[in-house]
């Protein structure tokens, strides 16, 4: 079933409240996918220091100082790693490409959960709204997040099986369904040398979306590309730093509802996952049409 939900601030004066809305709004889609939860987090320094290189790396059991001291040694320049639950977040000011090259020839049996600047991407196993609290989630601040709530259909229970998948630069991608033909994309896709980290049909989505994105097209064009090339049901919400986008499938059998107002533009599963907005009363509430991306940039 899966639960899904996304949440775009466009009024700085809500950044503060990311953390706490994001929680709340995860925590009510808890009875769709309770057996692991992953969130997406967009400007929140004490994870994601400004104007730095952010790696988010699990399935790392070293102690985070000889992981700094180690990467930064490498680097030759100072680096931070804390544990945040299960989720080692790593970040340093250089390149994004420079930290993930270190990060991986240093410990290559970690998972890459996320990279990129001012992004931080955190997954576990267990009830969403315990995982919400061992994250300290609600102190988060920043202008963007996206979070799901996991019942598994396709692989393992395990933190690298959670959404998002973020396996492009700030890229996220959470999706409530299934497709029916991720093994034959994952070949395609295999074919053309991109790697994967697992047999999840979700990753073959986000992966699809990243090859798009990085041969130059737009988040809707490749979004376009899905509806076009995968079959299955799905309601996907995609990010980056500067935007958030939603689509669903040709039949939209999955559950989405969008709302949008002047400071906020926010999308879940079911309504009330955003019942507790602020304005929400106020606000213009749909529900996505079959097929069609929509996009609102920062």
């Amino acid at each position: 079933m899966c639960g899904i939900v996304g949440l775009h601030l466009r009024n700085p004066e809500l950044y503060p409240q990311l953390g706490t809305l994001l929680s709340d709004m995860l925590g009510e889609m808890q009875d769709r996918g309770a057996d692991s939860a992953g969130i997406a987090v967009y400007g929140n320094e004490s994870w994601s220091p400004a104007g730095q290189a952010t790696v988010c790396l699990l399935d790392v059991a070293a102690d985070p100082a000889a992981v700094a001291a180690d990467l930064g040694a490498a680097l030759g320049t100072p680096v931070q790693a804390q544990f945040v639950d299960q989720t080692l977040v790593v970040s340093a000011a250089v390149p994004t490409d420079d930290l993930l090259a270190v990060a991986r020839a240093g410990y290559p049996g970690a998972l890459v959960a996320g990279f990129g600047e001012d992004l931080t991407v955190l997954k576990g196993v267990g009830a969403p709204r315990d995982l919400v609290d061992s994250w300290g989630l609600r102190s988060a601040s920043g202008w963007q997040g996206v979070g799901h709530t996991r019942m598994a259909t396709e692989s393992a229970v395990t933190p690298s099986g959670a959404h998002p998948f973020a396996v492009g630069p700030e890229q996220c991608l959470v999706h409530n369904g299934s497709f029916a033909n991720h093994a034959t994309i994952r070949r395609e896709l295999r074919a053309a040398g991109v790697h994967f980290d697992s047999e999840n049909d979700t990753e073959v989505g986000a992966r699809f979306v990243a090859h798009q994105l990085a041969a130059g097209k737009s988040v809707e064009t490749a979004l376009k590309e899905v509806c076009a090339q995968f079959d299955g049901f799905y309601t996907l919400v995609v990010s980056n730093r500067d935007s958030f986008a939603v689509v669903r499938d040709a039949i939209a059998c999955k559950p989405a509802v969008i709302a949008e107002t002047d400071d906020w533009v926010a999308m879940a599963s079911e309504y009330r996952a955003l019942a507790g907005l602020p304005g929400v009363d106020r606000a213009r509430i749909w529900e996505p049409e079959p097929e069609v991306v929509y996009a609102w940039t920062r």
